[in-house]
């Protein structure tokens, strides 16, 4: 199961509930600090591991959301955002406790369309009272269970969480698997160039390669100089042909009009991202004012050469294009937004091939929220070069999107 794949498990409630007990528990392990003080875990922190009779998790510890003070008031705020992040919720009460925290946080799970389960900890010491599991039950949660890491069996937590989990968080889908059939011929065209990385493929293109091989069909990867002659000497005809998007132009050119063609971040756009709201929000680049400000999300952290995508390359052909005065705001990683989002007149994300499909659309839903519209790093450069007709359309039948096989 590669790194994004992994289900991610977010463990919240008050300052010394025994949430870092519950994360000993299920690992089977002392891989959190457990005291009696309260607020001995601060920020959040990711923890992977593997639990017994389920498999590979991301768990997230967040600190107390009853902490107090300036400082904790940060903390608060991060352990709020952390949810974005996450699969499934687990909400650790004790001592027949329930108010505002509990609340607020529940709200947010929703919001963020989250499930959750409420754990009643400590009941050796104290059990949860008819009271308040009436309250617990009304919360519409996946299961509210009375639990103790002193005598409390682990495996039915193990099976709610295993059932609560949606399938996608965990079950690897295809990325062409509705596009090409058995023994079917694939042309990835990779430029090496600057921003690929030495001596190997970047991920998207590794995820590529072993999607079509997984899907038993053949794969063909060439730089793109090498394609005129390749399909010239050969004769071959792929029945679809992905390319870097930063040369699409080359590939449109080099590869005939009846063979497919697409991108590998529209590829991801289609398999992890919203898709149909990107199809809808990439004309409106057309709509571009000046001193319109657009915002670029990169999904990762990485090292920023002289030409880089997000930052140079895309910003110069949609000024190019527009003939606009624009200005572009970039974001990498999971990092927050600084500016209100009510200031973007666009936004544009990369593919996400390093986060969960979960953690993308959540990043999105808050333009979504505002109405504002948005669309695909590789969408946006096909639109503004002229060839997004034929890049988007391996995913259209009867103007309809075609959707992945988990959707």
């Amino acid at each position: 199961m590669s790194r994004d794949r992994k289900p991610h498990i977010g463990i919240f409630g008050r300052r010394n509930n025994g949430k870092s007990s519950i994360i000993n528990k299920l690992a089977n392990q002392d891989i959190a600090i457990v005291s009696d003080i309260a607020g001995t875990t601060t920020d959040p922190v990711k923890k992977s591991f593997e639990i017994s009779g389920f498999g590979p998790v991301v768990l997230i510890d967040t600190a107390g959301i009853d902490d107090i003070g300036e400082l904790g008031e940060l903390r608060i705020k991060k352990t709020t955002q952390s949810i974005q992040l996450i699969d499934l919720a687990i909400l650790v009460v004790s001592n027949n406790e329930w108010d505002k925290h509990e609340t607020d946080l529940i709200e947010t799970f929703q919001k963020q369309e989250v499930p959750y389960i409420i754990l009643h900890n400590k009941s050796d010491i104290n059990k949860a009272s008819e009271d308040w599991l009436q309250i617990a039950r009304q919360q519409n949660a996946v299961e509210v269970m009375n639990f103790s890491v002193i005598d409390s069996d682990i495996n039915p937590l193990v099976r709610k969480i295993q059932l609560a989990i949606p399938e996608s968080a965990y079950k690897m889908p295809t990325l062409v698997g509705d596009l090409i059939s058995y023994g079917d011929i694939v042309l990835l065209i990779t430029p090496i160039d600057i921003e690929a990385p030495e001596g190997r493929l970047i991920l998207p293109q590794i995820q590529a390669i072993r999607d079509i091989l997984d899907n038993d069909a053949v794969c063909i990867v060439l730089k793109e100089r090498e394609v005129d002659s390749f399909l010239k000497k050969t004769g071959i005809k792929p029945v679809l042909a992905i390319t870097d998007s930063q040369i699409f132009l080359k590939a449109d050119a080099s590869v005939p009009k009846d063979i497919p063609l697409t991108g590998f971040s529209i590829l991801l756009a289609h398999f992890k991202g919203d898709f149909e709201s990107y199809l809808k929000g990439t004309p409106k680049i057309d709509e571009l004012k000046n001193s319109d400000r657009i915002l670029l999300l990169e999904s990762c952290s990485h090292h920023v050469a002289c030409d880089d995508i997000g930052r140079v390359k895309i910003p110069r052909w949609i000024s190019a294009y527009t003939g606009k005065k624009l200005h572009f705001d970039v974001v990498a990683g999971l990092d927050n937004i600084k500016r209100p989002i009510t200031d973007y007149s666009l936004v544009i994300q990369c593919g996400g091939c390093m986060i969960t499909r979960k953690q993308l659309h959540n990043r999105l839903n808050l333009a979504k929220d505002a109405q504002i519209p948005i669309t695909n790093y590789g969408m946006t450069i096909a639109y503004v070069q002229g060839i997004y007709e034929r890049a988007v359309a391996p995913f259209l039948t009867n103007n309809k999107t075609i959707k992945p096989d988990y959707l």
